[in-house]
């Protein structure tokens, strides 16, 4: 009989000691967003996916040294470019990112000596179709620039 009653005090205990934590927290201020309506602020070290840099005349900063794409261990980025007559340099024509395969190591950013590449601020990337996550760095730039 005695242990019946022990029992009864000590869930009674358990219950108010759970409703004043819930208590507690029901009269702190709330810290949601109203995600659709308002957007969060990314740190500073917030890495998201490659994008490419631009110099001051709006054009990449790559030199298509294809540093970036033999660093990347998952083989996610494909590079492409050719070079115009009566210019040293080439040009950059296609810059494609599998962002599928991407692992975010961040390897092809330390490895492109012309700082040309960096990680965005972009984190609302869901999609349900597979082919939202291969990006044209090269024609958001374009974009960006608009």
């Amino acid at each position: 009989m005695v242990t019946y009653f022990s029992e009864i005090y000590r869930g009674l205990l358990s219950l108010f000691e759970g409703m004043g934590v819930t208590f507690k927290e029901f009269i702190k201020p709330t810290v949601t967003v109203s995600y659709p309506y308002e957007t969060l602020e990314m740190c500073e070290r917030y890495r998201g996916h490659i994008e490419l840099i631009e110099n001051e005349e709006g054009e990449p900063n790559c030199v298509v040294c294809m540093m970036c794409q033999r660093a990347c261990p998952s083989d996610c980025i494909s590079i492409a470019g050719k070079k115009e007559e009566g210019s040293k340099k080439k040009v950059l024509t296609k810059y494609m990112l599998d962002f599928t395969k991407c692992s975010l190591c961040g390897t092809c950013v330390e490895s492109c000596n012309f700082n040309a590449l960096d990680f965005s601020k972009e984190y609302n990337l869901a999609s349900t179709r597979k082919e939202d996550f291969y990006f044209d760095l090269l024609k958001r730039l374009e974009d960006r620039n608009k």
